[in-house]
């Protein structure tokens, strides 16, 4: 039996499992529901002060290791490779991008650009920055093999970190999909969601969610919406997603615009619950997910699982995602002439939220096959490139 540790400090916290921590989640979940993989393959799963409530992580047939030392440096840098190479593990995975060099053994990590734009350029506090220098391009040289999660991401990471591309493998994340009995529930929880839909007239509103980092254009696509707004009477903007601007923006932004059209027209809320999430999606009239660069990006994704049209960005990534099925924001070709060009971007985000309220040909393609070109992005199929990959 092949045994396989994980690193999943990234699920500790239910409230902050952005990306990575869904990763993990997901991937573990398919792994519960394989009893092959279950005969193939030993999962050791490496905590750092506690196991979460979460159903999954109460199943036996995962060996759970909680280090309880409250530095995530230590745990992550000493403790757990230590404990990993202890329990003589086959292979290793490190979802957060980092590679502990105390770690010697075969391992697996996930690396996408971001990351590497972060340290460069970002404005994250100078340890995390320091810390994702040193130890993303410490993966990108000895980790056995990098998880990239989309075709464009693998090229990018091979040419930022000088990767030879034979060492890269793709598994494209996945997207839970809808089903009638989850839309039956959206509605009957329609009129008990007190903030989001209970104020908000079926189709009366665009939703933005993910972390608001600058690159994503939260603060454009506001001020893109106050743009629109007076030809679409009653329309509201729903963002959801912690401030990630320098500054913390996004609710003064929301505040200003609000008082200059009278009505609470933009609400932004940090996270919701699940459920309040889903009654989001089902109900809105287009998401907004307009982003310089994403590894993969899964709100517009999860979006048109729902058939709702999503806007995004005019660029190689998008394109390979969703084909036909969005609707694309034009992209300046220096993105440094696009920073300065704000209103030009901000012209451009209006003109195609614009596009997917009308354009009823297209919208009605986007509602019709949207959920069925969508299913091709599942967690099993992550999963099993996964397991193929430890496997060949």
């Amino acid at each position: 039996m092949i045994k396989i540790g994980i690193e999943c400090e990234n699920l500790e916290d239910p409230k902050s499992r952005w990306g990575v921590g869904q990763v993990t989640l997901n991937l573990l979940e398919e792994y519960t529901k394989n009893s092959e993989w279950q005969k193939q393959y030993k999962l050791y799963l490496y905590f750092k002060k506690n196991v979460p409530d979460d159903e999954v992580l109460k199943n036996p047939i995962f060996i759970k290791r909680v280090l309880g030392f409250p530095s995530f440096n230590v745990f992550y840098h000493i403790l757990m490779p230590l404990r990993a190479m202890a329990d003589r593990l086959d292979w290793m995975f490190f979802p957060a991008y980092q590679l502990p060099p105390l770690y010697l053994g075969k391992s697996i990590v996930m690396l996408t650009q971001d990351v590497y734009y972060e340290y460069k350029y970002g404005s994250l506090p100078f340890r995390y920055r320091l810390s994702y220098r040193i130890f993303t391009n410490w993966a990108a040289r000895f980790a056995t093999k990098i998880l990239a999660i989309s075709e464009t991401s693998k090229k990018e990471v091979a040419k930022l970190y000088k990767i030879n591309s034979d060492r890269i493998f793709v598994g494209y994340l996945g997207v839970n999909i809808r089903n009638k009995q989850q839309e039956t529930r959206n509605k009957e929880e329609k009129s008990e969601n007190t903030w989001s839909l209970g104020r908000l007239s079926h189709g009366r509103y665009i939703l933005y969610v993910g972390q608001a980092f600058p690159r994503r254009h939260l603060k454009e696509t506001i001020l893109a919406f106050e743009k629109i707004v007076s030809d679409f009477p009653n329309l509201n903007l729903v963002a959801v997603g912690p401030d990630k601007y320098p500054g913390s923006i996004i609710n003064l932004l929301v505040a200003e615009i609000n008082k200059k059209l009278g009505r609470e027209a933009v609400i932004h809320k940090d996270r919701v619950s699940n459920k309040e999430l889903q009654s989001l999606y089902s109900n809105t009239k287009a998401l907004v997910y307009v982003s310089d660069r994403e590894a993969f990006g899964l709100p517009p994704m999860e979006a048109l699982a729902f058939g709702v049209p999503p806007v995004v960005m005019d660029n190689e990534l998008e394109h390979e995602l969703f084909q036909d099925y969005a609707f694309y924001s034009p992209q300046e070709n220096n993105p440094s002439e696009a920073l300065a060009k704000e209103g030009s971007l901000i012209d451009n985000i209006a003109n195609t939220i614009k596009q997917a309220l009308t354009d009823q040909y297209k919208i009605a393609k986007i509602k019709s096959e949207g959920s069925d070109f969508v299913r091709k992005y599942n967690w099993r199929s992550f999963a099993e490139r996964f397991f193929n990959r430890i496997e060949k």
